[in-house]
């Protein structure tokens, strides 16, 4: 069996901070050549493995190949059942499992698509699966996904919809010495702020699983000089919300939350959204993996690429053994238990297949 700490290491020890993941996909592809039951393409530094056996059911099994910038931690460090390094939770232990998987089980029950790409820790639109979703679709084609986000092990089913907006508060402009000739704008977000403060999110449970929706002020703006009342301040919001509501019943929900504390001639907009997914755990294939899983299954509280699989109707959940609490961290690291556990569950699947098979 495939040593995963010690792959996790040699992953580790390849650089891929975003935008800079050629290195990386080299071996990726090398390695995954090498097993002859695979097909292997390259698009870019997109690397797709699959199986072609004509099964039933297809999985595909995705992660992203990029790191954040390092932090003193650009080597892989053994101690003991761990290894620490720049990516070692997110997600070269996940990587990890899936090349072990992809080359070491030659006869799957199952077909199954291994997506191994580029530039998840940037602007969406670098997005390596994006990419491939629209240039080559057919190679991402699939019945459900699973994606090696750190999970620490646990099933993490569908994401949450995340939604940027902007309000700009109106004032008026006068000197200082005379602020009564004016109105503050800047002064004009403490009410906006107590109302962010006071918010109570939702926590509806699909699919046996809580979401916890929030609100967030994440950036302000505000000031002309040091001798003139401000007549404009700009906060940047950030909303995540459930997957039962869609972009325009959230953003719904922000304007009633917000109205009683705007004057007409604020102006609140949306700047970004992405789109949340449902959990999708009906599908036979995810339910065998929650069925198989070392751990009991939560929502995803944040965003993920499988909200890019749930817009093409693939169900899709979050499965990996990196600890998300130390993802991009200095001393990110992954333990021997998770990665082992994580395999075993997806190696279940893959050889057994699904219950109604």
């Amino acid at each position: 069996m495939t040593d995963l700490l010690a792959l996790t290491a040699e992953l580790v020890d390849i650089p891929s901070v975003s935008h800079h993941e050629r290195r990386l996909a080299d071996h990726l592809e090398e390695r995954l050549r090498a097993a002859p039951w695979l097909t292997v393409d390259r698009v870019g530094d997109e690397v797709v493995a699959r199986t072609t056996r004509g099964a039933r059911h297809r999985l595909i099994l995705a992660g992203h190949t990029d790191t954040v910038p390092p932090n003193g931690n650009e080597r892989a460090r053994m101690e003991g059942d761990s290894v620490h390094g720049l990516g070692a939770a997110d997600m070269k232990s996940g990587l990890a499992v899936f090349v072990a998987l992809a080359t070491g089980v030659a006869d799957p029950a199952i077909d199954v698509t291994y997506v191994f790409y580029t530039a998840e820790e940037v602007e969406s639109r670098h997005n390596g699966l994006g990419r491939l979703v629209r240039e080559v679709p057919d190679l991402v084609a699939g019945d459900a996904a699973v994606l090696g986000e750190p999970t620490g092990g646990a099933v993490e089913a569908g994401c949450q919809g995340s939604m940027r907006l902007v309000l700009t508060l109106a004032g008026r402009r006068a000197h200082a010495a005379r602020p009564w000739k004016g109105r503050n704008a800047v002064h004009r977000l403490g009410p906006v702020l107590r109302a962010l403060e006071g918010y109570e999110p939702r926590r509806p449970v699909l699919d046996g699983c809580e979401f916890r929706e929030a609100l967030q002020a994440v950036g302000v703006e505000g000031g002309v000089a040091g001798n003139v009342v401000p007549d404009r301040a700009a906060l940047t919001l950030n909303h995540r919300f459930a997957p039962d509501r869609d972009a325009a019943e959230a953003e719904v929900h922000v304007r009633r939350l917000l109205q009683p504390v705007l004057d007409p001639d604020d102006v609140l907009e949306v700047i970004d959204v992405a789109p949340g997914a449902a959990p999708g755990l009906d599908h036979p294939l995810l339910r065998a993996l929650v069925d198989a899983g070392p751990a009991p299954v939560r929502a995803k509280l944040g965003w993920t690429d499988v909200a890019r699989f749930a817009a093409l109707g693939v169900p899709a959940c979050n499965f990996g053994p990196g600890d998300p609490a130390v993802a991009h961290a200095p001393d990110e690291r992954v333990e021997r238990a998770p990665l082992e556990a994580t395999h075993a569950a997806l190696l279940a699947l893959l050889e057994q297949g699904p219950a109604d098979d």
